[in-house]
């Protein structure tokens, strides 16, 4: 009786490995020689040398650690001045600033929706809202992705509903790098009166003429009630925050949020680098055509290439090579050929569905682009 538990984990994870979908961790050296087409560091900045100075120099002032909880004395001058960077930046009034986004997902979603009120939300929302949702108590119903026809009628059935309604999208899908209609989102908005929870955390930096995300770039800068963003990925720092119009979205969350009150804030390193990095992704807006360019221009050379990629100029192209067995040969493949790219395989994304998820920034070169086909031609069965 006393090792059933551990057989039960033993079996649970050789029946993984044998649909190919067991998952380890691979240690990655800092000075791999590797082109890395796995990570989010889309504007290459987590090296830029005036994000790292201001992250030594904080380093230096304040230690390595926030030492505490928010609510303790975890938050500082640097934490504050982020938040209201931040918000000033997407056009918000006020800012939080969370540990991850997994955190800030859930605390958004877990907290503020309440038994009684209905969810809307994309079909291939990040699982960090998911659970957010799951743990509110609130009605959830999914929406097929990216379907806005679909959304209009489940608003127009849920007119008479008792409780608040919430619609809760992406701007940049994490998986697809597509996006829905944002001003059509923010018009719908304005008609039904919902709560829109908008995450912006792969648009951040690549989209907008100043970087802040997909509704600048849209022209509905601020329409969203609720933004969720990250400093992890184009602002190659760590952390993630909170933005909203209302003061008591931020109360309420600082009151009521556990992902907040009961963690160890994020050190004040990483939010010296968030500073920085904001006015460097504001200084590169002649740039942003350029890589808008360079992502049309890698899903044109992959199509000529006999792979199917939708179009689009977000940094995320999905390759999708359907069973995840198929989908770890070619990563191995590519590995092999010196290059890095994420296997994407179930739960993440649907059955049938496993991909590479290509991962594009600021500095990749046509000979990137001919290396990473050549390496994809040769990875064919």
């Amino acid at each position: 009786m006393s090792s059933a538990w551990l057989s039960r984990l033993t079996q649970s994870l050789a029946e993984r490995e044998a649909q190919g979908l067991l998952r380890r961790l691979h240690p990655r050296g800092s000075r791999d020689a590797e082109l890395n087409l796995a990570d989010n560091d889309y504007l290459a900045l987590s090296k830029d040398s005036s994000v790292t100075a201001a992250a030594a120099l904080a380093l230096q002032e304040w230690g390595a650690s926030s030492s505490a909880s928010p609510l303790v004395s975890g938050y500082t001058t640097l934490h504050e001045a982020l938040e209201k960077r931040l918000a000033a930046w997407h056009g918000y009034g006020q800012g939080l600033i969370f540990n991850t986004g997994y955190a800030a997902n859930a605390a958004v979603l877990g907290g503020l929706p309440r038994p009684g009120d209905l969810v809307l939300a994309d079909r291939l929302v990040h699982a960090s809202m998911l659970a957010g949702i799951e743990s509110s108590g609130a009605k959830l119903i999914r929406f097929p992705h990216n379907d806005l026809d679909v959304l209009e009628i489940k608003l127009a059935e849920a007119g008479n509903h008792a409780g608040a309604v919430f619609v809760v999208t992406e701007s940049v899908y994490s998986m697809d790098g597509d996006s829905p209609d944002l001003k059509r989102l923010a018009a719908m908005r304005d008609r039904f009166g919902f709560c829109w929870v908008l995450d912006e955390a792969h648009a951040t930096g690549w989209h907008g003429a100043t970087g802040s995300g997909l509704q600048e770039e849209q022209g509905v800068r601020g329409a969203a009630d609720i933004v969720v963003g990250t400093l992890g990925k184009a602002l190659g720092s760590q952390g993630a925050y909170v933005l909203s119009r209302e003061s008591a979205v931020r109360e309420v969350l600082i009151n009521f949020s556990g992902e907040l009150i009961y963690s160890t804030y994020l050190a004040p390193a990483a939010a010296a680098a968030g500073l920085a990095a904001i006015k460097r992704a504001e200084e590169m807006g002649s740039e942003r055509a350029a890589l808008h360019a360079l992502s049309r221009e890698w899903r044109t050379a992959l199509g000529v290439a006999g792979f199917a990629v939708p179009v689009g100029h977000s940094p995320i192209i999905p390759i999708v090579l359907g069973d995840a067995v198929r989908t770890l040969h070619f990563a191995k493949k590519l590995k092999d050929a010196g290059i890095r790219v994420s296997a994407i395989r179930p739960p993440t994304v649907p059955a049938g569905t496993g991909r590479l998820r290509v991962s594009l920034r600021r500095g990749l070169t046509s000979a990137d682009l001919e290396k990473f086909i050549k390496a994809m031609q040769g990875a064919v069965l």
